[in-house]
């Protein structure tokens, strides 16, 4: 089976009758499928970008018969795979950081980054909350900063206009990519923030923390919002260099007006399997067939010139990363390639 470590609950719920399907698919070919001394094409890394490589990874083991195994293990607890060596590719929510680049670098191991798509983070309350229509990111920042931790405990703390109910926070662990882009983009500085909140890799912990609690907030990438709408509502966002309320959403991810919450996606690949024909494959096809899969499980798709761009970027085999190994707010991935 392709899996090593899946936790099923965190996949998009209309993808959970595919994969059963995908599974007895896989017992059946077993036979007539590849080779067990057949390259196996090996993949961890982040949850969020993992419904993504997970449906990827599906179609392409249909089409092509060559096994892949699909983990998570958080974005950094896949880039400390990957620069062991024991992976061929990682997903990843936010980009590589100066020790994991320090990491590869001493293991001798070269990748080239490719960014596939974007997320919008999403902030969620309680159905029944009627007070929040809006919050700024400074209000964001004043629940969520280290200097809030057992200080900011109730709503009206962050805004007097806010009745004085308990305030509890959920949010992603602090392996996670998505906890790495969402300090940087609210406080500044990545991994910056209070440590009493409940925190989590599973995203529907987050769900339920929140639909069960007036008074709860939490924040997650958008993918997970779409899937649980009946359960969690979005908040609309004030960034800070507009006076506008922006809902995440991919209209608003496009036209660049959801901001500082907007982020890209993507898969780093090892240089030295990336010359091997299973790989090659799998990357040409990922690139090739992924639009309609990063849309049916609520992401939003690169537009076309920047995944031809993106593709000439894999085609020239360019190694390295467009950023100084720390996460990067508003980066369009035109720029961001040109920068490699």
């Amino acid at each position: 089976m392709r899996f090593d470590s899946v936790k099923t609950q965190s996949i998009p719920a209309r993808r959970l009758s595919m994969l059963a399907l995908a599974a007895l698919a896989v017992g059946i070919l077993a036979c007539s499928g590849p080779r067990e001394d057949a390259y196996i094409i090996r993949i961890d890394g982040s949850s969020t970008v993992f419904p993504i490589t997970e449906a990827v990874a599906e179609e392409f083991q249909i089409t092509r018969k060559i096994r892949t195994t699909v983990g998570i293990s958080g974005t950094g607890g896949g880039f400390k795979k990957f620069c062991r060596g024991e992976i061929d590719m990682t997903q990843a929510s936010r980009p590589i950081l100066h020790d994991e680049m320090e990491a590869c670098k001493a293991a001798g191991i070269e990748y080239i980054e490719l960014p596939i798509a974007y997320d919008a983070l999403t902030v969620v309350i309680n159905p029944r909350n009627d007070f929040i229509t809006r919050m700024t990111v400074d209000e964001l920042k004043t629940m969520w900063e280290p200097a809030a931790q057992e200080k900011i405990k109730n709503w009206n703390q962050v805004n007097p206009a806010w009745p004085d109910r308990p305030l509890r926070l959920f949010g992603a662990g602090s392996d996670s990519g998505t906890f790495d882009y969402f300090t940087e983009a609210v406080m500044g500085k990545a991994k910056s923030s209070r440590g009493d909140f409940t925190a989590s890799e599973d995203d529907n912990v987050i769900v339920k923390g929140v639909a069960g609690d007036i008074g709860a907030i939490g924040y997650f990438g958008f993918a997970y919002f779409a899937e649980n709408q009946d359960k969690i509502k979005a908040v609309p966002i004030v960034g800070r260099t507009s006076a506008e309320a922006v809902s995440p959403s991919e209209e608003n991810v496009m036209n660049g007006t959801y901001q500082p919450l907007s982020r890209p996606l993507f898969i780093y690949v090892k240089a030295k399997s990336a010359d091997t024909p299973e790989v090659q494959a799998f990357v040409d096809f990922y690139l090739e067939n992924s639009k309609a899969l990063i849309q049916e499980v609520k992401f939003i798709p690169l537009p076309d010139n920047e995944l031809k761009a993106v593709s000439e970027h894999w085609q020239a085999r360019k190694t390295g990363t467009g950023f100084g190994g720390e996460p990067e707010v508003g980066i369009k991935i035109e720029e961001l390639l040109k920068r490699i």
